[in-house]
């Protein structure tokens, strides 16, 4: 596994596979090529199919601005390898002088078709939760001592330090932030009214689930926006660890440093399932990105609440396990509708799976590594429409529906 400084990523939306990534093979192709005087672009699969609402388009043409490029549309040519597939062409005085195809694999990493070695070293010794949790048992450490032995503490610390400060400013300028939302489903931001949704009598556990999805609304209308987020593990599930964090510090009162410990225990279970499966709706579903947020936000929670190694793990494997078989199908391609209120639901689901753990016997049926695998196998065997394409699901249904359509945009 990689560092945790390649799963957060801080930076813009709306989505880390089919912007963060792109444009990241972009700069790295025109790097390689400054005396280039054309580039042409072709994007297939998922990035082609919902390039436009994703603004890959937009990004690409960004990034390789001041050279003449052009950018191919490829919905037919079938991408055997991942359904983010792109291929990149320099040209000089007419004369192709190179091509590369990359792979967006999910949270803005790449790989490189024809090369051996991962950009970026793996780190971790081990390759799966039984191994680290038998680690750790047999040193008499707990998560976030493992990932800091393995990262470096310091180094890591003030990492996870800048990702957190980017956490809570996303959460805060969502709430803060009224209009329409970028697109043609011109939506308006809801975080700041959810957020000063008032009752005369709000019970604990309405004002926990409307403080959950205020300040998941407000990071995912940031990300809808274009706005800085960070990957957690990617942008469309971008969320749900924040709104949990943020809710966990404002409410229940953790210090940074707790909160930031947290974020390498979340960052760790993340991390196995980039590694084991995968974090890209394209390639699995939403079961990859959101499954994989509100896992990740169980075991943040369950950590804060001092619960030892099994019942973190069980509140992860909780969190995945209910979110089997979901499907990405974003509306006309924006990571807008269902994607928005999606963060929203995990977030409380997340919570709740941390207190659930509370309940359950320590030696479950089903360990983390299982449902894991199961995820990965799932959301290989869903149809390719339900996989970030916007035809199938609900994105269909909702583009064949007039009334709908007519409704919502009169918002």
């Amino acid at each position: 596994m990689q560092s945790l400084k390649e799963l957060y990523k801080i930076g813009n939306g709306p989505s880390s596979s089919h912007t963060m990534g792109p444009k990241r093979a972009a700069e790295m192709f025109k790097k390689l090529h400054e005396d280039a005087d054309k580039f042409e672009v072709i994007l297939y699969g998922s990035l082609a199919l919902t390039g436009k609402g994703h603004l890959t388009d937009k990004i690409i043409e960004k990034t390789l601005q001041g050279t003449e490029t052009e950018i191919k549309m490829d919905v037919i040519t079938e991408c055997t390898v991942h359904p983010n597939t792109m291929d990149l062409i320099a040209y000089k005085k007419g004369q192709e002088i190179d091509k590369m195809r990359v792979y967006s694999v999910g949270g803005g990493t790449i790989k490189i078709e024809g090369e051996k070695e991962s950009i970026v070293p793996e780190i971790y010794p081990h390759k799966n939760f039984e191994e680290i949790k038998l680690y750790c048992k047999e040193n008499n450490i707990d998560l976030c001592q493992y990932v800091y032995e393995v990262e470096g503490k310091e180094e890591l610390e003030k990492y996870l330090a800048e990702v957190w400060q980017a956490m809570k400013q996303a959460v805060e300028t969502g709430l803060n932030t009224t209009g329409i939302i970028p697109g043609r489903l011109k939506l308006k931001r809801r975080a700041s009214e959810i957020f000063d949704f008032g009752l005369e009598e709000e019970t604990p556990e309405i004002r926990r689930s409307r403080l959950l999805s205020s300040y998941a609304y407000a990071v995912s209308e940031e990300n809808a926006s274009g706005g800085q987020i960070v990957t957690a593990p990617t942008c469309g599930a971008s969320g749900v660890v924040p709104a949990v964090l943020y809710y966990m510090q404002t409410e229940k009162g953790y210090t940074d440093e707790q909160i930031i410990n947290a974020l390498a225990v979340a960052g760790l279970f993340g991390n196995i399932i980039k590694q084991n499966a995968s974090i890209s709706g394209a390639e699995c579903g939403c079961q990859a990105e959101i499954g994989t947020a509100c896992s990740m936000a169980a075991a943040a929670t369950a950590y804060l609440l001092k619960l030892d190694i099994g019942r973190i793990e069980n509140s992860a494997e909780v969190a995945m396990e209910h979110h089997l078989g979901l499907t990405c199908d974003p509306v006309y391609g924006y990571v807008q509708i269902p994607c928005i209120e999606r963060n929203a639901v995990a977030a409380m689901r997340a919570v709740d799976s941390a207190y659930l753990s509370l309940l359950l016997e320590i030696h479950k049926s089903i360990p983390f590594d299982m449902v894991v695998e199961t995820m990965y196998e799932t959301g290989r065997d869903l149809r390719s429409h339900y996989r970030e394409t916007s035809n199938g699901g609900l994105a269909k249904k909702y583009c064949r529906n007039k009334y709908y359509n007519k409704e919502l945009n009169s918002d």
